[in-house]
C-alpha cells in the first residue's frame, strides 16, 4: 500500500511493528519518496498530512489510543475495516479470523471514530461490474454449476486476475451490505 501511495504522494512513510512485514517492505519497495519504520503506529509522532490505515484497526488492542495518536499527528485519516455483518455468520460477535480482536458494524465503527475527529464520513465498499455479476451468478446457482462442469479452476484462474479497482465502488448507501467500511476523518 505504501508503494502505491508513493506513486502520487510527495512523501510516504510506511509504519509496521511486524519485523517480517517491515523487512519485506524495506527490501522490496524502493522509491526516493518512500521510507519504512519498524514501530507501533501508536508511537509514530511526526506531523503528517494524512494517515492511511487500511484493514488494520480490527487487529489493534487499544484502538482509542491509536485513534488519539492519528488525530494528533494528521490533518486527515483514511481508516478502513471489514464489515462484521458481511464477514461473520449472522448474530456472531466476529468472524473466525483469529487475528481480529474486534469487528464492527457501521454504527459501532462510527461510534469508535467520532470522539477522535471533528468529522467522519463513512463509506461502504461494494462489488461492482465483474464482481457484482459474479455475486448475482452465485445467487442463481453458479456454485453448483462450475464444479459439476469441472471448470472451477480454469474459470477462476482467468477471472481472479481480471479483477481490478473498477470492480469495486465506494458508496454511502446501505452500509449493512458493504464488504468493508472506509472512514474519511478530519
Amino acid at each position: 500500500g505504501s508503494d502505491l501511495l508513493a506513486r502520487h504522494a510527495a512523501e510516504v512513510v510506511g509504519v509496521d511493528a511486524n519485523p517480517d512485514a517491515y523487512e519485506h517492505a524495506r527490501l522490496r519497495y524502493r522509491r526516493p519518496n518512500l521510507s519504512f519504520r519498524r514501530e507501533l503506529a501508536e508511537e509514530f509522532d511526526e506531523r503528517v498530512d494524512a494517515v492511511v490505515f487500511l484493514q488494520t484497526i480490527e487487529h489493534v488492542h487499544e484502538p482509542d489510543r491509536l485513534l488519539d495518536r492519528i488525530a494528533a499527528i494528521a490533518s486527515a485519516a483514511y481508516i478502513s475495516t471489514p464489515n462484521r455483518l458481511t464477514l461473520a455468520p449472522p448474530g456472531a460477535e466476529k468472524s473466525d479470523n483469529p487475528w481480529h480482536l474486534r469487528e464492527y458494524e457501521a454504527g459501532e465503527y462510527r461510534a469508535l471514530l467520532e470522539p477522535h475527529f471533528e468529522s467522519v464520513e463513512l463509506l461502504g465498499l461494494f462489488h461492482a461490474r465483474k464482481l457484482r455479476a459474479h455475486e448475482l451468478a452465485i445467487r442463481l446457482g453458479w456454485d453448483r454449476l462450475h464444479p459439476a462442469a469441472r471448470i472451477t479452476k480454469p474459470f477462476y484462474d482467468r477471472f481472479i486476475p481480471a479483477i481490478s479497482s473498477k470492480d469495486f465502488r465506494l458508496d454511502t448507501g446501505d452500509l449493512d451490505r458493504a464488504l468493508d467500511f472506509v472512514a474519511v476523518c478530519e
